[in-house]
């Protein structure tokens, strides 16, 4: 006899509201948007950091910043609890990040990329990460992969060469969500 498994409601999730949200302690990952073009893109990533305790998304060059109603639509009221900054210059920002002791980590295909099955992104404490998720097109721009400490790559099989940004950029924070639980971080 199948049992019964019940989808929970909304208020049994215990999900807190944003203003609680903005008060948890910093996780010590950074999401950085190097000129992404599609609204939609840069709500679900927005949705995306708030579901995984992101602290801060940086919005650079042409990428759309709230409010906005293609923003909205995708984000579901997640750019009100995600912090975000906005910015012209991707790379002055991730030198500025670089210099206040992150880690930079452009999401990128390059020669010495690290394979994201063998990285283990362990972030705790005084271990700061920067994501940087590049355009749809081009992907993250060269000088900001040149100014990264390393590239992480996401391993694929089939035929196409990259995934969404959006998607890619879920697959990549619970990869680093999921190592930081692994080593005893609880928030």
């Amino acid at each position: 006899m199948p049992t019964s498994d019940r989808k929970l409601h909304n208020i049994e999730l215990g999900r807190i509201s944003a203003e609680d949200y903005k008060n948890l302690p910093p996780c010590g990952i950074t999401v950085v948007l190097d000129n992404i073009r599609s609204a939609h893109n840069v709500g679900s990533i927005f949705r995306t950091a708030d579901a995984f305790g992101i602290d801060r998304i940086i919005l650079c060059g042409i990428t759309p910043a709230p409010p906005g109603a293609e923003i909205h639509k995708s984000a579901l009221g997640a750019e009100d609890s995600v912090v975000w900054e906005k910015y012209d210059s991707t790379l002055d920002v991730v030198k500025r990040l670089k210099a206040d002791g992150y880690t930079i980590v452009s999401i990128e295909q390059t020669v010495n990329s690290v394979k994201m099955d063998k990285f283990d992104a362990y972030v705790k404490g005084d271990i700061k990460y920067a994501v940087v998720l590049g355009n749809e097109v081009d992907g993250v721009d060269q000088e900001v992969v040149d100014n990264s400490d390393f590239s992480l790559e996401i391993p694929q099989f089939g035929s196409k060469h990259s995934l969404n940004v959006s998607v890619c950029a879920g697959a990549v924070l619970w990869h680093f969500r999921l190592d930081a639980l692994r080593h005893g971080w609880k928030r």
